[in-house]
């Protein structure tokens, strides 16, 4: 009897998976990070297509290193590089890749186009990043919550600055991992917050009691020469850390703008744990990887652990 090809697991919305795998993952995450030195070669022999049509340097070196130091391989190809926008369909990408390698990480503009070519994809799909969602980010952003507060779940986590990708995906992530997140966003803004996501115009009223602040730049990737005089009132400032919780926790997605969404004296003081999230990119992407692959005879360290 031949039995139908199991679907393959994609990590594209954080909501499409359910809770206690994402908290599974960050365990993992946590347990190959302990293993940085000695990473069990999990994916030896497996190769990552990764595919970006804008620059990176974060997604490109921590996927890169997640895949490597579980022992597998990678191919790169920029927009130029592969038929991404050209005269290809994407099904017909999906499809070819799926036939060369056993996972694909994407970071495009375009999150229905990468949906699409999940549905056509027989290997797993990892967004690593649209001009909607950032998972991999907000998961990394999530073990490094439970680093330094010691859980996550209960935690009064204050967004600063623009409505983007990044803050869509915090609210996405909060009834799953269990934290308050509350929004400080100019009031042009508030419309595109979902609703039930708690949003303030009033920086201090959010930092209040904060144990986690967080920000992201005010200019996107191709928005440049954009206005960003509405946003100053939301830098995170020592003034708005010191509204916050004793030992509160500042952390950053970067690329950062020196020095507007977040001052100097903030970005290198004792409470910022940019670079502790950003490693934990990579430690997360060898989880999630590592997860997805499962169903390719993979297992999650020395033995099968159970997402």
């Amino acid at each position: 009897m031949t039995h139908a090809p199991k679907p393959p697991r994609h990590f594209i919305n954080l909501p499409d998976v359910d809770p206690g795998v994402l908290r599974g993952i960050v365990r993992r995450a946590r347990d190959l990070k302990r293993l940085k030195f000695s990473p069990p070669q999990l994916l030896s022999g497996l190769t990552l297509a990764m595919l970006f049509d804008k620059r990176s340097t974060r997604t490109r070196v921590s996927f890169e290193v997640a895949m490597k130091q579980l022992g597998g391989h990678t191919i790169a190809l920029s927009k130029e590089e592969s038929q991404l926008g050209g005269a290809e369909s994407l099904e017909a990408t999906a499809q070819v890749l799926s036939r060369y390698v056993d996972a694909v990480m994407v970071r495009m503009s375009d999150h229905a186009a990468l949906s699409e070519l999940a549905r056509h994809a027989s290997v797993p799909v990892i967004n690593a990043m649209t001009d909607r969602s950032h998972p991999c980010q907000i998961m990394a952003s999530v073990m490094t919550m439970e680093e330094r507060c010691g859980r996550v779940e209960g935690l009064k986590v204050a967004w600063f600055g623009d409505f983007n990708n990044v803050a869509s995906t915090y609210v996405e992530a909060a009834p799953l991992f269990g934290y308050d997140l509350v929004l400080a966003l100019p009031e042009d803004l508030h419309a595109r917050v979902p609703p039930g996501a708690r949003v303030t115009a009033d920086a201090g009223e959010a930092a209040a009691g904060a144990d986690v602040l967080v920000t992201d730049t005010w200019v996107s990737m191709g928005q440049e020469g954009k206005d960003i005089a509405k946003f100053w009132p939301f830098q995170v400032n020592a003034a708005l850390m010191a509204r916050a919780a004793p030992g509160a926790m500042f952390t950053h997605c970067l690329p950062m703008h020196e020095w507007e969404e977040v001052s100097e004296e903030v970005a290198k003081s004792p409470a910022s744990a940019i670079y502790d999230e950003a490693e934990n990119r990579a430690h997360v992407q060898k989880a999630i990887l590592a997860w997805c692959l499962e169903e390719a005879g993979v297992s999650v360290g020395q033995r099968k652990v159970d997402f």
